[in-house]
Order: structure tokens, then C-alpha cells, then sequence
């Protein structure tokens, strides 16, 4: 098993395994980036990306509720998207103020790298672990999120 840094803050001692989640997001987010600038995509298009392979011509609000960004950062996203070429955005004939968002064919042509990008993410970061170990791991990720996202949000004290 992999030792903890030997510098982890006294503070957030009292927080080891949010601590490890932090570190551990931060640098699976580093990586991940590295692999998406060779594909001159920054983070979170990919994510965007994903969900219009699934389902093209969604509303930037769909869009929204499906990757869990705010919507700046969505908007940001989609018009550098637009500006590359992937997608475009137009108003729904049902009501001009829904945009809808439709990839291109240069966006279409993202699934098999974006893929192989997920390939090669999903191998470096399970490497060290064995078959149990990842699927644990899965299962114990999805437990944290959805105590996370299940929780009111508490008081804290200063």
C-alpha cells in the first residue's frame, strides 16, 4: 500500500481521507490535462464532448445539469468549442431563447481518441492496483460522492 506524503498540513489532520481526495483529484486533474492539450482540448470539454457523443443537439442547460459545472464555465467551454470547430450552437425552434448545441463533424471525430484518452487515464491510474483494489475503490468513490452530495451543508465554526 502507498504511504501517505510525509508533509500533510496539521490542519488537515483531522481530515486524512479529504485530504487524500484532494491529492488525489489534483493529480489525476494534472494528468488528465497533459493528455487533453496533446488533443488541444482544455478540461471539462472533454466531458462536454462525451455527452454529445451520447446525445447530440442537447440544450446548454442539459448540458449543465449533465457535467455539474457552473454555467460560466460551460458557456466558456462551448464557445472555445465553437471557436475550434467542434460544435455548434443555435436556437431551438421551439423557443429562440433554448440553445441548442450540435456537434460537427470535426466534434463527431472526437469519440476514438476521447476514448483512448480515457484508455490511457483509466491505466495509469489503476496501475498499481489490482482487479479487487479498483473495483473497490470504484464502489467506495461513488459511496463518498453520494454522501457528499446527499448531506446538508453543515456549520462550520471559525
Amino acid at each position: 500500500m502507498s504511504t501517505p506524503p510525509s508533509r500533510i498540513p496539521t490542519t488537515a489532520s483531522a481530515g486524512p481521507v479529504s485530504y487524500a481526495i484532494f491529492q488525489l483529484a489534483r493529480a489525476h486533474r494534472a494528468y488528465a490535462a497533459t493528455l487533453l492539450r496533446a488533443m488541444d482540448l482544455h478540461p471539462g470539454q472533454e466531458l462536454l464532448l462525451m455527452q454529445l457523443l451520447d446525445r447530440d443537439g442537447q440544450s446548454q442547460s442539459e448540458l449543465l445539469e449533465a457535467v455539474g459545472l457552473d454555467h460560466s464555465t460551460v458557456s466558456k467551454s462551448l464557445r472555445r468549442m465553437q471557436e475550434a470547430g467542434l460544435l455548434v450552437r443555435e436556437p431551438a425552434a421551439h423557443d429562440r431563447r433554448v440553445m441548442l448545441v450540435h456537434l460537427t463533424d470535426k466534434g463527431r471525430a472526437m469519440r476514438k481518441p476521447i476514448a483512448a484518452l480515457w484508455q490511457t487515464l483509466e491505466e495509469t491510474s489503476a496501475r498499481n492496483l489490482s482487479e479487487p483494489q479498483a473495483q473497490s475503490f470504484v464502489q467506495t468513490a461513488y459511496a463518498i460522492s453520494e454522501a457528499l452530495s446527499s448531506r446538508p451543508l453543515p456549520t462550520i465554526e471559525s
